[in-house]
């Protein structure tokens, strides 16, 4: 991570989260009354193609400012964020995940990624944590009762991936709440702990993330390391072999403006990011320099990479695997 990547993250999500349209939006409409624009919907995370990723920019966002305090975009972010976060938007997006027909509203992956936002937002000395709060203690009581009745986890590789959402959850419930992360630890172990032998058939065409690595990834931050190391071996049996070599092999994206296809550069980032934690770095860095360069440049791929790209350049190698 150096200060010219963080700058040009910076510019990229300055450009993006308060950048209204193109938008697809996750609304269930229960009459013509909500028929309205994304900057009605979703006063605060209106931008950025989509209500996810414009809460994972302004996670980049929080991360650089706090990690560059004196870069020239630091100042913007603060003043946008001052704008952004503000209590009268904040209850308009409350209001929003309250409704009925929001019940599966961005249900796992924008739940995650704002509790994730909320725990970044604490680190700074300004009110936008408090502000949030609200928001994701309900999103947090929301993944309360997705699990009690999630009989079976989600392993495709994108935004519904079951893993990655509770790898993320997981660091804001030991930070604010003991259930949750209990939760999420005996629901990861009971999903998982019987895993072994995986043959990692994957990416998929249009997958972001790697299933098998989320997994492994996840069960790293639930299972103590004795438990840990044998679950691993067993999981990944010929890893000393490079095999799966899918996992190896870093994914090629054939048409950047496509986004779905962009979603191949993510999956080398987010597969960088899971073999930096697990202690490979040759794999974790041929991913790395695959995607690295692609952050920026197409906004198919540009209003939410930088996020993935961050998680990476950003992993701390465990001292022991």
């Amino acid at each position: 991570m150096t200060l010219e990547i963080a700058r040009r993250f910076a510019q990229a999500a300055l450009g993006h989260v308060a950048r209204e349209y193109p938008n697809k939006l996750d609304h269930v409409m229960a009459g013509d009354g909500d028929a309205q624009t994304p900057r009605q919907l979703h006063p605060c995370f209106f931008g950025s193609y989509d209500w996810h990723s414009c809460v994972h920019g302004w996670w980049t966002l929080l991360t650089l400012r706090r990690l560059y305090p004196d870069m020239p975009e630091a100042a913007a972010i603060a003043e946008l964020a001052d704008a952004t976060f503000t209590e009268e938007k904040l209850l308009v997006e409350l209001a929003y995940a309250r409704r009925p027909e929001s019940k599966g509203f961005e249900r796992p992956y924008g739940w995650a990624w704002l509790l994730y936002l909320h725990l970044e937002a604490a680190r700074h000395e300004a009110p936008w944590a408090d502000r949030i709060e609200p928001l994701a203690r309900h999103f947090a009581t929301m993944f309360k009762s997705y699990l009690s009745v999630l009989t079976y986890p989600i392993r495709t590789g994108t935004h519904f991936n079951s893993a990655f959402a509770l790898t993320l959850s997981l660091e804001w419930a030991s930070a604010y709440d003991d259930d949750l992360g209990n939760l999420i630890r005996s629901t990861s172990k009971r999903w998982f702990k019987g895993d072994w032998g995986c043959q990692a058939w994957e990416p998929g065409g249009d997958e972001f993330l790697s299933p098998s690595l989320s997994e492994a990834l996840l069960m790293k931050r639930v299972m103590t390391p004795e438990d840990f190391r044998p679950w691993f071996s067993a999981f990944f049996p010929r890893l000393e072999w490079a095999e799966p070599a899918t996992l190896f092999t870093p994914a090629r994206v054939s048409d950047r403006s496509d986004g779905k296809i962009a979603h191949l550069d993510g999956l080398c980032l987010s597969r960088a990011w899971a073999w930096r934690e697990l202690g490979f770095q040759e794999p974790a860095l041929c991913h790395l320099d695959a995607a690295l360069p692609h952050v920026t440049g197409d906004y198919m791929g540009e209003h939410w990479l930088a996020s993935f790209a961050l998680l990476a350049l950003l992993a701390a190698p465990p001292s022991d695997r």
